[in-house]
């Protein structure tokens, strides 16, 4: 099934997560984006499945190896035409490095999330993976 249609294009995002840490990148381009944080990822291409096209950004955008995970429920407006869908990644070999539209990689941990000044569009897609790698502990009744 293929996630590139007529009405919108799909840009897929990797919660990579490694030692109870989450990746975080900063945006070097365009202008208008740049110094906000992300999750890295980009756009499927046409014909292209989402889990593929994540391990092909992830090793564009980082020189990295992943295998993608369970999808984030939900999915974020970026701009007319184009739609963010999130995928959990564990990372199998290399370490990230910032090589294409970044200038810099933070591993975050629960209580850092807030330490990055997020993409709006991106701030409830983090809000969501975090629930999902960090659910709340269960309460005494």
């Amino acid at each position: 099934m293929t996630l590139h249609n007529a009405d919108h294009v799909v840009v897929v995002a990797g919660a990579l997560y490694d030692r109870g840490r989450l990746l975080a990148a900063r945006r070097s381009a365009p202008p208008e984006l740049a110094g906000r944080w992300e999750l890295p990822g980009g756009k499927l291409e046409p014909g292209e499945s989402a889990e593929k096209a994540l391990v092909r950004e992830l090793r564009e955008e980082l020189g990295v190896e992943t295998e993608p995970g369970e999808r984030i429920p939900g999915e974020w407006l970026l701009k007319p035409g184009y739609v963010l869908r999130v995928w959990t990644a564990r990372l199998v070999s290399g370490e990230p490095a910032p090589l294409e539209d970044h200038d810099e990689l933070r591993w975050l941990g629960r209580d850092e999330l807030g330490s990055v000044d997020w993409l709006d569009v991106d701030r409830p897609a983090v809000d969501a993976v975090a629930a999902r790698l960090w659910p709340a502990p269960a309460r005494d009744a």
